[in-house]
């Protein structure tokens, strides 16, 4: 088999698996597991995969910009974001990462809803401005345009002062080994320190995002008390599942 359709049929295999292992690749192509490691840099070099012990996963398959996001997965979000609603209650102070699906949440607060909100998501700000009963703080720094949210060191340092019950946490990439992890360096340092200053984590993440990876890391699986997403029985949760994450 040539060189060509050896990386033809590990990308296939991946958008029906979510995964490829050496040796089952190995086998499945006649070649040598070093072949195959080779093969899968090659792939990786052209950003068509992500490399992990063992073999490899996709990559996200997020549209890059703030505003791309937003019309994608909608009923989703707005099924994820409904569950999310029963965990909110008088009195909280909650961390909103700067995500699609933190601003669908925002978007479904009722009016009678009392809670501190944090986050460094300029439309989510200005989402909850007219909210009659939301404190809104909006962390300062960078603004970085793509995303529409605050970055920098001002803005991990001012989460750093802070303690929230929860944090919700739009994902960009989840899988059980990699992790939370995302396209972009600062914005992975931003949402680590809101995990480092929430009592609770629970990430809102479409079924999609699942088994993939990026390559800035937010925080080790182990961080999540829980994952919402709109497809909770299918087998790509079950990984999470086995480790003890609650899935709904």
């Amino acid at each position: 088999m040539l060189k060509e359709e050896r990386l033809d049929y590990i990308l296939k295999k991946l958008q029906t698996d979510h995964k490829v292992l050496h040796a089952e690749l190995s086998n499945d192509l006649h070649v040598s597991e070093d072949t195959v490691r080779r093969d899968l840099e090659v792939l990786e070099k052209s950003g068509l995969l992500i490399k992990v012990r063992g073999g490899a996963i996709p990559h996200s398959p997020n549209p890059y910009s703030f505003k791309d996001r937003i019309g994608h997965h909608e009923e989703d979000k707005r099924t994820m974001a409904q569950k999310a609603l029963s965990f909110l209650h008088n009195g909280q102070t909650v961390i909103l990462d700067g995500g699609t699906s933190t601003l669908m949440l925002v978007k479904m607060f009722p009016p009678n809803l009392h809670l501190r909100v944090i986050t460094n998501n300029i439309p989510i700000a200005l989402q909850l401005v007219d909210h009659p009963a939301v404190e809104v703080i909006l962390t300062g720094g960078r603004v970085i345009k793509n995303s529409q949210v605050t970055g920098g060191l001002d803005t991990i340092r001012q989460f750093q002062r802070m303690r929230a019950e929860i944090c919700f946490l739009g994902i960009c990439s989840l899988h059980p080994q990699a992790g939370v992890t995302g396209t972009d360096m600062e914005e992975a340092e931003v949402k680590a320190s809101m995990v480092n200053a929430s009592n609770k984590v629970i990430a809102l993440s479409t079924a999609d995002k699942m088994g993939t990876a990026e390559t800035f890391k937010v925080c080790d699986i182990s961080a999540l008390n829980m994952i919402i997403t709109d497809e909770p029985d299918i087998p790509l949760t079950r990984p999470y599942k086995d480790l003890g994450i609650e899935v709904i």
